[in-house]
């Protein structure tokens, strides 16, 4: 098992890695709307999407990944009314690729930021 830490999103904010890889797949912990200089995204939800994602495709290109080789997402949102402004951020971070996906609607988040997003991933270039 090996952990995961870049400077290139923001640190864990509890005893937690940003990712852990195992038996060639690479699973993030949930990324929130912090800088990775630990700065909070206003209460905006597409400001707050964008620098979740952004925060996602850091990790795991630290370690020669990428959003191409994710198997799964799960998006927390803190309101379900959200979900189509998420869905067409999200596809513009993915494109064509489409991994499997689970959205569910909690009652506060981290920080009380309005989404939180982690995936599982391959660590090998299967293409």
């Amino acid at each position: 098992m090996e952990l995961v830490n870049t400077q290139n999103a923001p640190e864990a904010i509890g005893p937690y890695s940003q990712a852990v890889i195992a038996n060639g797949l690479i699973y993030t912990s949930g990324q929130i709307a912090l800088t990775p200089d630990g700065e909070l995204i206003e209460r905006d939800i597409k400001k707050q999407t964008r620098q979740v994602l952004a925060n996602l495709k850091n990790v795991l290109e630290s370690v020669e990944s990428g959003l191409d080789r994710v198997i799964k997402t799960t998006i927390y949102l803190e309101n379900m009314e959200d979900f189509g402004i998420v869905n067409v951020i999200y596809a513009e971070y993915f494109g064509d690729h489409k991994p499997a996906r689970s959205t569910v609607a909690v009652k506060t988040l981290p920080k009380n930021v309005l989404v939180e997003i982690d995936c599982i991933a391959s660590a090998y270039d299967y293409h």
